[in-house]
């Protein structure tokens, strides 16, 4: 259903008039709705999300609902629905989402790529067909491991079969695409057994694969856990082997390592995420959301009956926002974009920062790791060396000093 180009002309525009919630977003621009529900909670996740059951989600529904009616752009070029597990709600609750989400954007006539989020426990061939029915393009599942062991360890409650069984409903109902998440770098995982897995993973075939490596992050059980003596880490070495089998036995079979931790078949990559590599603008809706608009990011509380009162009551969820000056923006901006295969254009990086008519404070910082050979020039554009790729964590922290000066 075709709106009118500016649905929302009651409310003010001018930047300096409004709150962060009320910020215009232009049509086409990228759309994240957060579900925050799972079977269990895995104790790396560093998402806001809960165990499903017991929990009001018809209200939060409805709080995903009003967020939508009030935030969401006209013709979103690309829509991720993530978590916690889309795939955990059922089908008459996903009917209710995206019915209501195309009423209200017209997505199933604009969106290139609608990616949905799933987990091999709640995907079978009858929800499958109903989100492909329902807009879905990209089916996204987190296998992230197929060893028995490692599984239990990560808090999953599928098995490795059920990842099988998953992948095949998946391509069975028929998106243009359907990506893989794998984790690495459990303490004890040999790579011999990482590359066994990976080759069944790619004997099936998938659009895209993600592998990222094992975080601790403040806040997860994980993390506790490694304090407490309970939890071992993966040597940085041993790790960085395993990073180097991830990408040299998926580009062997004819995938593209277009990003750091991200592999596609030609014309796969997920289009949505590039944006945020860009560092360019998008809404998020949901209880943890953070949204990008005009040089300000800002963000819902990660706690879901505070921001559920907030949405539903009419009032404004967002719990803190932040404007960075133009530096910043452009040290993110450098650190961002060298994750992509494509590399960064530099006089395209100032002019994401507003500082196009500027010196660039971060071009130093490039030719020193270009002597160091961690970064290469090429084309105009500057990209990490495989040695840099390796380093990537430590070189983004550069570019944000760089830019902060």
């Amino acid at each position: 259903m075709e709106r009118s180009p500016n649905p929302r002309a009651d409310q003010p525009t001018a930047l300096e008039d409004v709150r962060p919630w009320d910020l215009p977003a232009e049509d086409g621009t990228p759309l994240y709705i957060h579900v925050p529900f799972c079977e269990a909670k895995c104790p790396y996740c560093d998402f806001f999300s809960v165990a499903g059951d017991g929990q009001d989600v018809e209200g939060s529904l409805e709080g995903l609902l009003a967020e939508l009616e009030r935030r969401a752009p006209l013709r979103p070029r690309t829509i991720f629905v993530g978590g916690g597990t889309p795939s955990w709600l059922s089908i008459a609750q996903l009917t209710r989402l995206f019915d209501s989400l195309h009423e209200l954007t017209g997505f199933r006539d604009f969106s290139s790529e609608v990616t949905v989020e799933c987990n091999p426990e709640s995907l079978d061939t009858e929800k499958a067909l109903a989100l492909v029915e329902l807009g879905a393009t990209r089916l996204s599942i987190g296998f992230q491991s197929l060893r028995p062991e490692t599984l239990k360890l990560f808090g999953r409650v599928h098995g490795v079969e059920d990842c099988f069984t998953a992948y095949e409903a998946a391509r069975g109902a028929g998106p243009a695409g359907v990506s893989v998440d794998m984790i690495f770098g459990a303490a004890g995982q040999t790579g011999v057994e990482w590359a066994q897995d990976l080759d069944k993973v790619l004997d099936l075939k998938p659009d895209h694969l993600s592998c990222y490596a094992l975080t601790f992050e403040q806040g997860t059980q994980f993390t506790r856990w490694l304090e407490a003596g309970k939890l071992e880490r993966m040597p940085e070495e041993e790790e960085l082997e395993l990073f180097r089998i991830t990408r040299d036995r998926i580009t062997k079979r004819g995938y593209e390592a277009y990003e750091v931790s991200n592999f596609c078949l030609s014309g796969q990559e997920c289009h949505h995420n590039v944006n945020y590599w860009r560092n360019g603008p998008y809404v998020g809706v949901g209880p943890g959301a953070a949204s990008h608009l005009a040089g300000l990011r800002f963000g819902n509380p990660r706690a879901l009956e505070v921001w559920r009162r907030a949405a539903t009551g009419g009032g404004d969820p967002t719990l803190w926002s932040e404007r960075l000056d133009p530096g910043h923006r452009l040290g993110e901006t450098w650190w961002l974009g060298l994750r992509l295969a494509e590399g960064l254009d530099p006089a395209a990086a100032l002019d994401v920062a507003g500082m196009a008519s500027a010196d660039d404070p971060c071009l130093p910082t490039a030719e020193r790791l270009s002597l160091e050979g961690l970064l290469d020039q090429s084309g105009g554009r500057w990209r990490l060396t495989r040695r840099g790729l390796e380093l990537a964590d430590a070189i983004s922290v550069e570019f944000l000093a760089a830019g902060r000066g």
